[in-house]
């Protein structure tokens, strides 16, 4: 059984759609980020970075995983899925894992506090961030425009670039003109396990009854965390 330490955040649905799509059974522990609870010394002791997503295998002596990345890599070779064994087959995986990691993640991430969250609007900022989120969308095309999946058959790679490039609309970055990203977000969209981890830790009905301006108040309080 394994521990999931998660919110209804990209790189949470990262874990929570890797655990459904491997049908690995898991425990929620869901961690409203906005409280703080992941900085306190119970979740510390998990992951020292104090923030989510975190996993604890306890099959494997309680053995902790923090980092969304390392967590799915974890879990597919602890299951033999969504990564090519292969050592070719496992570094086109990685390349584009780490090009989530290292990209898509932090510069939309940053799009979305200066478009949405960030209490001043700094328009050179936005521009910054939505043009370089935009430029990695198109990194993305090249590579979709050709193949069905990032890295040859669907894996943790396709699962880590998906579950932030959903969300572009919250970023205010377009995918108009990305036939590919398009053809890619609405084919991993239609996965009964993609729409499984989505509802983790909270159901999409529920959350989809706040409104934005409460979301936003919400993640305003985490810029500072």
């Amino acid at each position: 059984m394994i521990d999931l330490y998660t919110w209804g955040t990209p790189n949470g649905f990262k874990v929570s759609v890797a655990l459904e799509e491997l049908a690995l059974p898991y425990t929620v522990h869901a961690l409203d980020i906005s409280t703080g609870v992941q900085k306190q010394p119970a979740f510390l002791a998990i992951n020292p970075n104090g923030r989510i997503p975190a996993i604890v295998d306890r099959a494997e002596g309680d053995f902790a995983v923090f980092e969304s990345g390392a967590i799915l890599v974890y879990l597919a070779e602890k299951t033999g899925r969504l990564m090519p064994t292969d050592a070719k087959g496992r570094s086109r995986v990685m390349q584009w894992l780490m090009f989530q990691m290292g990209g898509v993640g932090p510069m939309q991430g940053q799009a979305n506090v200066f478009f949405r969250y960030f209490p001043e609007k700094l328009q050179p900022a936005i521009d910054r961030y939505q043009n370089e989120t935009r430029r990695l969308y198109t990194v993305l095309e090249r590579q979709l425009k050709d193949h069905e999946y990032l890295a040859g058959d669907y894996s943790i790679a396709d699962i880590a670039n998906w579950a932030w490039v959903r969300s572009h609309d919250w970023a205010g970055v377009s995918v108009e003109g990305l036939p590919g990203v398009q053809r890619w977000l609405a084919a991993i969209e239609d996965r009964p396990a993609a729409q499984r981890g989505l509802d983790v830790p909270t159901p999409r009905k529920q959350e989809d009854a706040r409104t934005a301006a409460q979301r936003i108040e919400s993640a305003r309080g985490l810029i500072q965390r």
